[in-house]
């Protein structure tokens, strides 16, 4: 679980709320169902236009990760990497069949297979390097999904904000109607500069930070599996791949 991302909410929220209490008004005056609609449904409307589809639902499902990121344990794939080299070492690359049965990712189970499959070196890693490639810009398009989202919240918020001016216009000749109507226009402004910058950017920005997290230790993967392709010695491969570990 991310706390950051939890906090950040709520900080978010006593932030919004707050500032208008202590600026004299009130938390029910920031609800306003039209400028929620304009805003959050423009907002998603203009998403649809931009993204195409597996690219906008990838994005939906990897929304998750910005409070409970996919599990990365460097520490541990570098033990595994290090026991796969062993075993070859000792039994051949034909030994790491059982391995390869074993083994739950599948990008790491497809360069496993390559390796018992008695793959050249170069051949694997250019076979996993373009699958990794095509991974991270599918991922990162997806995150950039929410910067884009990010983009058009504050302009939908403003387009609500005329809106609700226009209909304070209409109602000039009743002056008991303008400081609530005026006050309701700008709701929207701030429900769509709100939603961009203390949920929509900071979250394809998180997101995009995950996506180039696994793709580090994926590389990682890849220099440990060409390693042991190459016969080199497992502890020799330890020391390479501890350089990727960041304390």
């Amino acid at each position: 679980m991310d706390f950051l991302s939890l906090i950040s909410l709520v900080l978010s929220a006593i932030a919004i709320v707050g500032g208008a209490i202590l600026k004299g008004s009130s938390a029910g005056a920031l609800v306003g169902s039209a400028a929620f609609v304009i805003v959050v449904i423009g907002t998603f409307a203009a998403s649809l236009m931009q993204t195409p589809l597996p690219t906008f639902i990838r994005g939906w499902k990897i929304a998750g990760w910005v409070f409970k990121p996919p599990p990365v344990n460097p520490e541990a794939l570098i033990e595994k990497i290090v026991e796969w080299s062993n075993v070859a070492r000792k039994q051949g690359l034909l030994g790491l069949e059982s391995a390869v049965e074993k083994e739950e990712d599948p990008f790491l189970k497809k360069g496993l297979q390559s390796l018992v499959d008695g793959g050249e070196p170069d051949a694997i890693r250019s076979t996993l390097e373009v699958e990794l490639d095509t991974m991270e810009h599918f991922d990162t398009q997806a995150a950039k999904m929410f910067e884009g989202m990010g983009v058009y919240s504050p302009t939908l918020g403003i387009i609500g904000a005329v809106m609700g001016l226009m209909a304070v216009m209409q109602n000039l000749a009743d002056p008991s109607k303008l400081g609530h109507g005026i006050a309701a226009a700008f709701v929207a402004t701030i429900y769509g500069i709100g939603f961009a910058n203390l949920l929509f950017l900071p979250m394809g920005n998180k997101l995009k930070a995950i996506v180039h997290g696994q793709t580090q230790i994926r590389v990682m993967a890849i220099e440990g599996l060409i390693a042991i392709a190459q016969g080199e010695n497992p502890r020799n491969i330890e020391t390479k791949l501890k350089g990727y570990v960041h304390h």
